[in-house]
């Protein structure tokens, strides 16, 4: 897993942040909002502008401060796109850890993610394949330094009960004409992609570019 985010920021490091296809940032949503909760706990409903994209703070030092668990923006069809690639920026102090709220014993990672149109969140039935995570070879373990997310659509995509792309074709293409968000999550590896993180210092991430090919 690390060796991978490795190669991909050593391919792409000499590559040039295309801001232009960064949305601005009151087009993002820290959320996610479901029936009028916001899941991330005691957070801003977006980031925050900044030259270099949107940056997040991160809620410190523990878990009743608050949580961030999904980072989204509008986003029309995605069919005969081919992958998904983020940077980000992640600064913090010597020392920081980044926990996993609902597991702190885990280790806390970023996934790419998308959503189909006319999710109800309640994973039931057919809605289980309406949210789809980066395949797990491609996560990225929460981390100071600059970093690089890749994702192509035609991995193993895995959906939020834990189905894979092959498992679910048929599914995973309707996901994909009819997305309605993309963006981020920040969890753990298993049993929660998206089930929220903090820090134990002041931290900021920064997405720098995000890139639908």
């Amino acid at each position: 897993m690390k060796s991978f985010a490795l190669a991909a920021t050593a391919l792409l490091a000499a590559a040039t942040p295309v801001l232009a296809e960064l949305p601005a940032a009151r087009s993002w949503e820290i959320g996610p909002v479901i029936r009028g909760r916001n899941y991330s706990l005691n957070m801003a409903p977006r980031p925050s502008q900044v030259p270099d994209g949107v940056r997040i703070n991160l809620p410190y030092p523990d878990r009743s401060a608050g949580h961030v668990h999904y980072v989204t923006f509008p986003y029309g069809s995605l069919e005969g796109k081919r992958r998904i690639v983020m940077r980000y920026r992640i600064d913090a102090p010597p020392g920081t850890r980044f926990v996993p709220q609902e597991y702190p014993d885990r280790e806390a990672v970023l996934s790419l993610y998308f959503q189909r149109r006319g999710d109800t969140w309640t994973a039931r039935g057919p809605y289980e394949t309406y949210r789809w995570y980066s395949p797990a070879s491609t996560v990225v373990p929460l981390a100071p330094g600059e970093h690089v997310i890749v994702a192509d659509l035609n991995d193993e995509w895995v959906s939020v009960l834990g189905k894979t792309r092959s498992m679910r074709p048929a599914e995973f293409a309707e996901a994909l004409a009819g997305t309605a968000r993309i963006g981020f999550t920040l969890g753990t590896l298993k049993d929660g992609r998206g089930h929220g993180v903090f820090a134990t210092r002041p931290a900021t991430l920064t997405v720098t570019s995000f890139e639908i090919l």
